[in-house]
């Protein structure tokens, strides 16, 4: 079992800043591909980024590519997600998961998810 807790979100204006953490409990943090999703009201659980056990691969969904980055501290089985240059699009509850079967950008695969951490950019 992993347990999964994100933190770090909060109110800001766009084009501002926000890092979010996932904190890993439970066995094997270090051999599951974690990712961030999102979802907005209304809308569904959308892909954002993934980050492989190493860390040396990542992937992004377009609408963040350049604007945010993923990583992760195995030592500290933590998961990152720097945001940057928000933007009101970016308004939604951000979750990560873990998961170690592909593919990695469907929700689906994922077995494990934190509670979420509400992010707001307003224009």
């Amino acid at each position: 079992q992993v347990q999964l807790v994100e933190s770090g979100g909060g109110l800001v204006q766009a084009g501002g800043s926000l890092r979010l953490s996932c904190a890993a409990s439970g066995r094997a943090f270090n051999t599951y591909i974690m990712a961030w999703f999102r979802q907005a009201p209304g809308k569904e659980r959308e892909f954002v980024a993934h980050i492989n056990w190493s860390g040396s691969n990542t992937v992004y969904a377009d609408s963040v590519k350049g604007r945010f980055t993923i990583s992760r501290d195995n030592a500290k089985n933590t998961v990152y997600l720097q945001m940057n240059s928000l933007k009101p699009d970016d308004t939604a509850i951000y979750y990560c998961g873990g998961a170690n079967r592909a593919p990695y950008k469907s929700r689906g695969v994922y077995d494990y998810w934190g509670q979420g951490t509400q992010v707001t950019v307003s224009s």
